[in-house]
């Protein structure tokens, strides 16, 4: 049997389905058939599915209830738990609060807000524990709002402990010490973020050449969990021939892609790639006047924030030029990274 069979294959780009199981709980040989699909994956689209990832759908599904609960409350409700800075990043930012893009100029990002925000509002767990930056949970306001927060706080370790099995995956894939990550992901610096995007009239899409549910983009850590609602599809994926090619929910398995950090981290051997989302695709069917809402749970992977990220041994040669193999970019804090790429997303923070 196969590790790794194919979801989406259009204009050059392949993603895989990988039967993560393998690994988790194979042999030897399995789990390095696993990782080296893991890898290549990686490597080639910057995006696999994975399924049999040791978490039950039954989990995943209560965690989806739950999120659809939370955004239909009184706008009121969520605003008194609203997101505020990007060294925090918790909270609900309402729509029209961001817009993700390929810009890093807050300045531009700003204008763009103007002109199309994003069609979504969001809500973003950090760590817990954290001196100072506490997470908005909503337990005080009702019951509702005491099982959102235990929901929460039990899924975000059962993300982050997958995040560390996918990244000893990758690093067994590349040939390095299998635990090599462990020492960066132990601290579980990452981000939970539940998604909302309200149904909306054809005509809104028609209305600007930029209004999508989710502009293009590259994630900004090293990878990103992301489960779909099994219903309503928008997630794109950037071809080779520079098409944007559909990610369709596939029940049982969640998309895993690779972001910019880890893309720096590996000397640019692993690629960070573009992707969006749009109308669900089988909205263009005749009479379909509305496009339903969608739900989706990203869970963003960060390297511990205290750590200094720089190329992995292995990926690039000691002594030459980026041009000639060497190192491509110099060293960087994960949490000043991800501090800066955050205050060019979101609108009215602060400039750093």
């Amino acid at each position: 049997m196969a590790a790794a069979t194919t979801a989406v294959s259009k204009d050059g780009l392949d993603l895989p389905l990988i039967d993560f199981s393998r690994y988790l709980h194979g042999n030897d040989e399995e789990k390095l058939e696993v990782a080296k699909a893991m890898l290549h994956g990686f490597t080639h689209s910057g995006f696999v599915y994975i399924k049999n990832y040791d978490i039950s759908n039954e989990t995943v599904a209560h965690v989806f209830a739950n999120s659809a609960k939370f955004f239909a409350r009184p706008e009121d409700q969520k605003n008194q738990l609203a997101w505020t800075t990007p060294q925090a990043n918790r909270g609900y930012a309402a729509p029209g609060r961001e817009k993700t893009s390929l810009l890093t100029e807050a300045d531009k990002v700003e204008s763009m807000i103007k002109e199309s925000p994003d069609l979504k509002e969001t809500f973003e767990i950090g760590r817990e524990g954290v001196e100072g930056l506490p997470n908005n949970w909503p337990e005080h306001m009702d019951s509702d709002g005491a099982e959102f927060t235990n929901a929460m706080k039990g899924f975000f370790l059962t993300c982050k402990d997958l995040h560390m099995k996918v990244m000893r995956s990758i690093a067994l894939g590349m040939g390095i010490d299998e635990y090599f990550f462990d020492q960066y992901t132990d601290g579980g610096d990452n981000n939970l973020r539940l998604l909302h995007y309200p149904k909306q009239h054809k005509s809104v899409f028609k209305a600007g050449k930029n209004v999508v549910r989710t502009g293009r983009h590259t994630d900004y850590g090293s990878i990103t969990l992301l489960f779909q609602d099994g219903k309503n599809g928008g997630l794109q994926v950037r071809s080779p021939q520079g098409t944007y090619v559909d990610a369709p929910p596939i029940p049982g398995t969640i998309v895993i892609n690779s972001g910019d950090l880890l893309a720096r981290w590996s000397n640019d051997t692993i690629k960070s790639t573009e992707h969006q989302v749009v109308e669900p695709p089988h909205a263009e069917d005749e009479g379909v006047e509305e496009y339903p809402p969608r739900y989706s749970i990203a869970y963003f992977c960060n390297p511990n924030f205290d750590k200094f990220i720089e190329a992995i041994p292995g990926t690039y040669a000691e002594g030459k030029s980026a041009e000639e193999g060497g190192k491509k970019y110099p060293g960087i804090n994960s949490g000043e990274y991800l501090v800066q790429r955050l205050a060019a997303t979101f609108k009215g923070v602060p400039r750093y």
